[in-house]
């Protein structure tokens, strides 16, 4: 191998504290980028600052580390601590600084050189972890230091005087690599195949931080005459109430005619009928049936309202309940009257705000509201009439893909069909005033660039108009804010849905250009001058010369995760009627161009894993290329499946990278719907890598093999004091693994086989599911246990990460008010049992010497069903456990109260008889669960003190094991805590 001086990030990286930095970013909103445009799965800020921080910079501590980078690095760390004394702190920012800097303690000169070495290395480390902060991003004096590491550390590992680092992330995205490239004095090369995520680069990444202020004055500025120029033509279309007061949103449902017999009244479909959950000054809908019209008629509730006081929503999973009848439609029969036109609608609420009054009102809509809605939808056919354009007058592009596919079931095939009348109509409007003003600025503005980059901003706003104003989005009834039709990554099917008024004081166009102007603005504040290179290419092609880049960091597609060419078509069918004229080569194409997107998708036939694997390879191999000598790699990946996994480090292998290194930072919010129940990863893992040399040899599949044990049992307990755990655990773990086997061109068995990934990676695995178990049962011999106990506890752990911190409330809270009710998307409320890829869970099974398929038939654990395996839930297996026995479970009396840990269930009448022990501790073990969920507590006393079931120390092992891994708001916590509770009164 060749010899190289590793950077930090190859040596050690403070994960912990940039995990908190990045899962606080996810609520930071002002001036962040994630508010200029919508853009799927961005990195945040804090994680790839600190990435590419570490990556530029060598590890002070290696032998190879240039001295002079070592005495630099000393002096500005040394000097900022000097400079800044706490006697010249004067306000918050700087008492941040010293606080900071504070903390990070310099090696005494004296110390010897092996021990100077590491704490510096501390030093740096402890500076990265500190600058990961969100507030630290913009700081002077972090600024300043970080810049010049970089700076120093490109000369000393023999780049030009004058020149910086080249970053280049060849899956740019929304921007966040190459910006904070550019924020830590690198240059960076952005590259995207998509045209929207191109369009969005541009913006931030060229036009901001070359004009900055200029840029943010001049785009408020042609924005309030927009605003003006569009409220002359449709002010009619949104007035305000005779009191002064302002539609703000207009709540509308989507109806049906009841098929029960001889009804057919109008059904009109509400998932809920809250409007707002405030306390005291909650606001519901009431209905009352009306059989004389066959409707059903509304009136407003207000008050201290409880789940009791306000009905039921009429549609359940696509069905819908009439409220005249109660005969429900089935989804089948409510898709076929959608077929053709769509269902109808019909307006059942207005909020509404006053100026010079906090909070907002909720009323019935009058026979003005509807007289107006039918000025709108004539205006808007005059205006089709009379139209003569190259482009259609709304967008009449067919949605395609994975991300709409529910849409076209129910009348809505076309980007158009997505807008009421009156949506579209202000829609069509603002583009027309954005085309007029176009003009205009090119006049004013001597900058021709300026220009553009001004006309392009506004152009994004229309954009976020138009996420905020479709028959897709809906009302928070706990923020009492519009949500846009993204709430998800796809375009999901919703029955009542939001109408935002664009002139109102909440989501109008002036108030969306607040949050772009913040985004400019923010620019200022980070001091970013030098802009970025910005090309749409192809990864698998990417437009640079051999041998020039210091560090390729990106973040690629995630498998099948995300169809990100599908889900932008969306805002490129408005691009290309708002600004398209001044990006022609962006916005040639009907829709976003898909046959290249690096993406498993089922629309395309050939978009399999073979597929994927190939252009990742080709992709990485261009990155391969591209590096310098000394250059360094840092891919990005996430994916809950094992699949998507082998494939993502088949493609590096192949692509002749070896992995020095692996770090798994906490980039997602735990309590996300998606993460219930099933292994969904909080985690991004960084695989750092670099060019393997060509003289790598052949490794030997017995020393690989003999290594691999080792390595995973040094990591694992890194992992778990970072708390990491569960699902990114297991997948943190290839990092370490792909180090020992990617080093070599390829490895053989004895007999002069080649070992194929594929075989390797079931070894890991193994391993890992081996030392996560004995991890689970600290201090004790796991294998002690049978194969049911093995399998169940580290089935949960895996989802520990996830399952564990997501609670019933906050589910319920999110299905509530943000849930669709579309049957083939909509979360479960409760699911039973715990979620795995089948895949993964027969990978951890074998890693166990457990056989996933035996332990899933009658009286089994697990339930397997396609590509999805199950835990069951404890209740699940009553009858497998208790048998015959089931028939004397008592009845019990409806609780007064829940019980607690220390109180059983109330009581029913105890019988004689007891369940067969059963054959295994965990059979054991879910049969004393469940006699303390019936309240049997004799039973339950003799079943383990006269029967012996609690004499097996195993029993109490296990019991407590499982009670760490079992999420909080389950049933199965609560009688597991309830039974250990009992251990010592049992005389245990």
């Amino acid at each position: 191998m060749e010899k190289y001086c590793k950077r930090l990030i190859e040596v050690d990286l403070p994960i912990k504290k940039i995990s908190e930095h990045s899962r606080r970013e996810k609520s930071i909103r002002h001036g962040h980028i994630s508010t200029l445009h919508i853009w799927w799965a961005r990195r945040p800020l804090a994680a790839c600052r600190s990435v590419i921080l570490a990556s530029l910079l060598p590890d002070p501590a290696d032998p190879d580390c240039p001295e002079e980078f070592r005495k630099k690095a000393f002096e500005l760390l040394r000097t900022a601590k000097e400079n800044l004394t706490s006697s010249q702190i004067s306000d918050q920012a700087l008492q941040r600084t010293y606080a900071g800097l504070s903390q990070i303690k310099l090696p005494d000169a004296h110390l010897p050189p092996t021990t100077y070495n590491l704490q510096l290395r501390k030093a740096l480390l402890d500076f990265i972890a500190d600058f990961s902060a969100w507030e630290m991003s913009t700081n002077e004096v972090y600024l300043k230091i970080a810049r010049e590491l970089v700076s120093s550390a490109h000369i000393a590992l023999g780049g030009e005087p004058g020149t910086r680092p080249l970053v280049v992330d060849p899956f740019a995205g929304g921007g966040s690599i190459p910006l904070e490239a550019l924020r830590v004095g690198a240059d960076a090369f952005a590259m995207d195949y998509n045209p929207v995520a191109v369009l969005i680069l541009k913006v931030l990444l060229e036009y901001i931080p070359k004009y900055g202020y200029k840029l943010a004055e001049d785009v408020k500025k042609w924005g309030e005459w927009i605003k003006k120029e569009a409220e002359k033509e449709l002010s009619e279309f949104y007035p305000k109430d005779a009191d002064g007061s302002t539609p703000i949103a207009y709540i509308w449902a989507r109806t049906i005619k009841c098929e029960g017999p001889g009804c057919g009244a109008e059904v009109p479909l509400m998932r809920l009928l809250w409007l707002a959950k405030k306390g005291k000054n909650s606001v519901a809908l009431k209905m009352t049936p009306n059989k004389k019209e066959k409707k059903v008629d509304f009136e407003i509730i207000k008050g201290d309202l409880k789940e009791k006081d306000v009905q039921s929503g009429t549609v359940k999973r696509g069905s819908a309940t009439c409220p005249v009848c109660g005969y429900t439609t089935p989804v089948v029969r409510v898709r076929q009257q959608a077929k053709g036109k769509g269902l109808p609608v019909r307006m059942v609420a207005v909020v509404t705000a006053k100026q010079g009054q906090s909070g907002k009102s909720y009323r019935l809509p009058t026979e003005r509201d509807l007289k107006v809605v039918e000025l709108a939808e004539r205006e808007l056919e005059k205006r089709k009439k009379e139209y003569k354009g190259e482009l259609s007058l709304l967008p009449d592009e067919v949605m395609t893909g994975k991300c709409c596919d529910q849409l076209p079931s129910y009348g809505m095939p076309k980007f158009g069909d997505l807008f009421t009348p009156r949506q579209s109509l202000a829609l069509m409007t603002f583009v027309n005033v954005i085309k007029n003003a176009k003009s205009k600025i090119e006049k004013e503005t001597d900058d021709s660039n300026l220009a553009k980059s001004i006309i392009t901003c506004l152009g994004i706003n229309l954009n976020r108009i138009a996420v905020y104003n479709t028959v897709l989005g809906t009302w928070h009834i706990t923020r009492q804010i519009a949500t846009n039709c993204f709430g998800r990554q796809a375009l999901c099917m919703v029955w009542d849905f939001t109408e935002t008024n664009p002139f109102g004081p909440s989501f109008s166009w002036d108030v969306h250009l607040k949050w772009v102007y913040r985004v400019i603005q923010q620019a200022e504040k980070d001091r970013i001058k030098s802009e970025a290179t910005v090309q749409n290419a192809s990864a698998t092609k990417q437009p640079l010369p051999d041998k020039i880049v210091s560090a390729v960091v990106t973040d690629p597609p995630y498998y099948d995760a995300i169809c990100y060419a599908d889900l932008s078509d969306f805002f490129y069918v408005w691009f290309k009627r708002t600004i398209g004229d001044i990006y022609p080569d962006l916005f040639r194409n009907i829709l976003t161009i898909k046959n290249d997107e690096i993406v498993v998708s089922p629309y395309f036939p050939n978009k399999d894993k073979k597929f994927f694997e190939s252009k990742m390879t080709s992709a990485l191999l261009e990155s391969n290329r591209t590096l310098s000598e000394n250059g360094i790699s840092v891919v990005v990946f996430a994916h809950k499946s094992t699949e998507g996994w082998e494939s993502i480090v088949k493609s590096m292998i192949d692509a002749k990278f070896y992995v020095t290194a692996s770090w798994p930072i906490e980039t997602e919010m735990p309590n996300r719907v998606r993460a219930a129940g099933t292994a969904s990863l909080q985690s991004s893992i960084h695989i750092v890598c670099r060019p393997r040399p060509q003289d790598a040899g052949v490794g030997d599949w017995r020393e690989v093999l003999s290594q691999l044990q080792p390595k995973i049992h040094e990591w694992m307990p890194r992992l778990s004091k970072e708390g990491i755990v569960g699902a990114d655990a297991i997948f943190s773990c290839l990092g370490p693994a792909l180090e020992i086997f990617s080093r070599y061109e390829r490895v053989e068995t004895a007999s002069g086989k080649k070992v194929e990934l594929k075989e390797y990676l079931e070894h890991v695995w193994a391993t890992v599911a081996r030392e996560s178990l004995n991890m689970i049962f600290a201090g004790a011999d796991a294998s002690g246990f049978e194969e049911d106990s093995r399998l169940t506890a580290l089935w949960l752990w895996t989802l520990h990460s996830s399952v564990n911190n997501v609670s019933a409330k906050a589910n319920n809270e999110y299905l509530t008010d943000e849930g669709m009710e579309e049957e083939e998307t909509s979360p479960k409320k409760a699911l039973k049992g715990f979620y795995l890829e089948y895949d993964a869970a027969r990978k951890i099974a074998q890693g166990l010497g457990a056989h996933l398929e035996g332990l899933g038939g009658p009286g089994g654990i697990a339930e397997i069903k396609g590509d999805k395996a199950r835990l069951l839930s404890v209740s699940e297996r009553r009858k497998a456990l208790f048998g015959k026995d089931e028939k004397t479970r008592p009845q019990r009396r409806k609780k007064s109260a829940q019980a607690t840990l220390f109180e059983m269930p109330e009581e029913g009448q105890e019988e004689v008889g007891l369940p067969s022990a059963g054959k295994t501790v965990l059979d054991r073990l879910h049969q004393a669960m469940l006699l303390f969920a019936d309240g049997r507590s004799e039973a339950l006393r003799r079943f383990i003190v006269d029967e012996g079931g609690g004499n097996d120390d195993r029993f109490w092992r296990l019991s407590q094991s499982l009670s760490a891994l079992y999420p909080s708001h389950t049933d199965e916590k609560r009688w597991i805590d309830g039974v250990l509770a009992r251990k010592k009164s049992f005389g245990f």
